[in-house]
């Protein structure tokens, strides 16, 4: 049998876990020969829902709603997914080959033979929340840095660098240098992944299993799929601590009743306050829509929002500002058709419209929290100097 497959027994059953690459000319041909081999109850791809709906509708981005993906607090999620999904594509790009074509032979193999067809990833959506609900606000701004960083870089690949992701899939490539700084990512991305995969492919239906793996996730399998695991757990997004939620209502309201404060002592003391909250906060949120070229209209707004959704943990200005640069820059036809090429490049994002938009949002809040946080400062020294 095939270097790439490995033949394990579990619980009775016969499960062969196919290695391969989502770039490689070879891994279709590994899974067909493997299929039509084994004749499997069941094949397993690593793929969930949201993925698998996007191998049979490529052009599903042609659809997105950029109103409904900023009013439903996606933003972050669509880009990362975004950069991602366009690195994957540049690499295949490269080599001359589509990308995913080892997951599309596994469904059409599964139609063939009429073996059952089961999705055994991890929502990538849960994945992405998972690893940042696990950073603090700086640790996720380095993060998303240094994801981008690495999504941009140009560096030539060749053949041999491409059949050596049989070691890893494209996501875990992109994220490779990342995870050395931040073993978190790393954690949830291969660890947290390996167990959910493990726990699916054994309770597949049938007794010949096939599954179709990115190859970083073989000798993890192989050792997790004779454990037992709380599943729920794992495809549940880590709830915001208590505590988190208590801070996030108190250091508003903390703020308010410092400034009232100072207006008993000096009402224009008070109202120099209020001002340079408003200053800090609606100049630095502006000034972010500013750096993302957003429009005149979206940095007036983010100017009026910030001092307000500041004193808000349930609102961000930058979802005023992204709604009111989607209202003014309505996305066209060609920015969703030219969408996974743009993202490949600074340029490319600024110039499409639905990752400008995107890109506002994201600066808005960024720098809105960046005005909070000097403004609120600047209240406590204040209210110090006030009173104590």
């Amino acid at each position: 049998m095939n270097q790439n497959i490995t033949k394990i027994e579990v619980n009775g059953k016969e499960i062969y876990l196919i290695g391969t690459a989502h770039v490689s000319h070879t891994s279709r041909q590994d899974v067909k020969d493997c299929i039509d081999e084994v004749k499997p109850d069941s094949i397993c791809i690593e793929l969930d829902e949201e993925r698998f709906e996007a191998f049979n509708n490529p052009k599903r981005w042609e659809n997105t709603d950029i109103i409904e993906v900023i009013k439903e607090k996606k933003t972050g999620y669509m880009l990362a997914n975004l950069i991602l999904s366009a690195y994957q594509r540049r690499i295949a790009k490269k080599m001359d080959v589509q990308a995913g074509q080892e997951m599309i032979q596994g469904i059409e193999s599964a139609k063939e033979i009429g073996a059952n067809l089961v999705l055994v990833d991890r929502n990538i959506q849960t994945t992405f929340k998972r690893i940042y609900r696990k950073h603090s606000f700086f640790q996720k701004l380095k993060l998303i840095s240094s994801l981008v960083m690495s999504i941009f870089d140009d560096e030539d690949i060749s053949s041999d660098d491409i059949e050596s992701l049989k070691q890893s899939d494209a996501l875990d490539v992109a994220l490779k240098e990342v995870s050395k700084e931040y073993p978190v990512v790393s954690e949830v991305l291969i660890h947290e992944r390996d167990q959910v995969l493990a726990y699916k492919i054994k309770n597949a239906p049938g007794n010949k299993i096939v599954a179709v793996l990115g190859a970083a996730h073989i000798p993890g399998i192989k050792e997790e799929i004779y454990k037992t695991y709380d599943i729920k757990e794992l495809e549940s997004i880590p709830a915001k601590k208590p505590s988190a939620k208590i801070i996030g209502w108190i250091i508003p309201l903390a703020i308010i009743a410092m400034i009232l404060s100072l207006f008993s002592v000096n009402s224009t003391l008070g109202w120099e306050q209020v001002i340079n909250w408003v200053l800090w906060n609606g100049s630095l949120s502006a000034l972010g829509v500013l750096l993302a070229w957003g429009h005149p209209l979206a940095i007036i707004v983010a100017f009026i929002a910030a001092p307000i959704t500041s004193l808000n943990p349930l609102l961000a200005a930058g979802w005023f500002a992204g709604l009111a640069e989607a209202f003014i820059r309505k996305p066209k036809v060609k920015d969703f058709e030219n969408l996974l090429d743009d993202v490949n490049s600074i340029k490319g994002f600024y110039k499409n419209r639905i990752t400008h938009i995107l890109l506002v949002v994201i600066f808005a809040n960024l720098f809105s929290t960046l005005g909070t946080m000097i403004g609120g400062f600047d209240v406590i020294k204040n209210f110090i100097q006030s009173f104590l």
